[in-house]
């Protein structure tokens, strides 16, 4: 990985940029492990813009380069897989749509250089005295098979251009897929962790508040065992309905695992948060059950949520271990409300 980065020609020029990202480790009391200083090596050779942006607003904003940052940081910008993806991973019917283009483009400009020098022979007959008619067939032959050519090329080319877009439409839905829970239809956990590193990335930069609601399903397994999975997966539908309807445009609304939904709510203060979270509490609550196998409407359902607003500098470990604790601690006040991470100082909150 750090190899590509230079030529072996370069060798004085790559050993200067490693003692760099060995001073720049030490100074920020980063672990000298292999991953590490890939990504601190990739920062002193500025050869990746946004992750030399990251680290610069973490080292302003005074963040401490943990192991959970540390990781998050090769993840997200040099691990297999990233937003770096190689050309090999290029789908295969790409690259032979490339190549059929490539290789009709190169049979034009051959065809093109073939009709000049042609055209060019008429001009000397014609300026040698000979009999222009046959001159002028041969002209108009020649412009025939060069409108021809260019017929075929136009076809060619929208032919390709309508495959490109049918790979183009498949690696979108591909993606998509990818970043989606089956089951509610909400984005995952990969969608979510991507939208909040930027969203704090973008607080850090800006100085913009930055809020996390943490929703549980109220005794969801007892829900479970009694009406069956199947009437379980129809109620994490609703709730995740009752998110997507509850929180604004800007908002991410996401799967957090099992019976949990989240929502990252940029340029939101706690109060705000706080707000949008007792409304889809609200809603919850209000929410009548049907069985859609016998129409028997079943008992309602309550959850509890969890506020926390990001504080410059944490890792996102931090970050969501503060809010999941406001959520645990709405639980083991009675269930069906919010709390708000204030509601933490001073307490020990155990898990239930």
């Amino acid at each position: 990985m750090i190899a590509a980065a230079f030529d072996e020609t370069d060798l004085d020029h790559a050993t200067a940029m490693a003692e760099r990202a060995g001073r720049h480790m030490t100074q920020h009391g980063v672990a000298p492990t292999p991953n590490n200083f890939a990504v601190w090596f990739s920062y002193s050779c500025n050869n990746r813009p946004e992750l030399k942006r990251t680290i610069d607003i973490l080292i302003a904003g005074k963040r401490k380069f943990d192991s959970a940052t540390n990781r998050e940081l090769f993840s997200t910008y040099l691990a297999a897989g990233s937003a770096d993806a190689t050309v090999s991973d290029v789908p295969e019917r790409l690259k032979s749509v490339m190549a059929e283009a490539q290789r009709f483009i190169t049979q034009a400009i051959a065809d093109n250089h073939t009709q000049i020098r042609a055209i060019g022979n008429v001009a000397e007959r014609a300026e040698s005295g000979i009999d222009p008619r046959p001159l002028v067939e041969c002209l108009v032959d020649e412009l025939t098979k060069a409108a021809a050519r260019a017929s075929k090329l136009e076809v060619n080319l929208g032919e390709t251009s309508r495959e490109l877009d049918t790979i183009r439409e498949s690696l979108n839905k591909a993606e998509q897929r990818a970043n989606t829970d089956t089951l509610t239809g909400l984005p995952n956990r990969r969608a979510l962790d991507e939208f909040l590193r930027a969203s704090q990335t973008a607080a850090m930069e800006t100085g913009e508040p930055l809020s996390v609601l943490l929703i549980d399903i109220d005794r969801f397994k007892k829900f479970n065992d009694n009406f069956g999975h199947g009437v379980g997966d129809q109620v994490l539908r609703l709730m995740a309905k009752a998110l997507r309807d509850g929180v604004r445009e800007k908002d991410l609304p996401a799967r957090y695992g099992g019976e949990e939904l989240i929502a990252v709510l940029p340029g939101a203060d706690l109060a705000a948060c706080e707000t949008i979270a007792e409304r889809i509490r609200r809603s919850v609550a209000e929410c009548q059950i049907t069985r859609r196998s016998t129409g028997d409407i079943l008992p309602g359902i309550t959850v509890s949520v969890g506020v926390a607003q990001f504080r410059p500098g944490e890792s996102m470990t931090q970050f969501l271990e503060r809010c999941d604790s406001a959520l645990y601690l709405a639980k083991r006040t009675g269930r069906n409300r919010v709390v708000t991470e204030t509601r933490l100082e001073g307490r020990a909150v155990v898990n239930a």
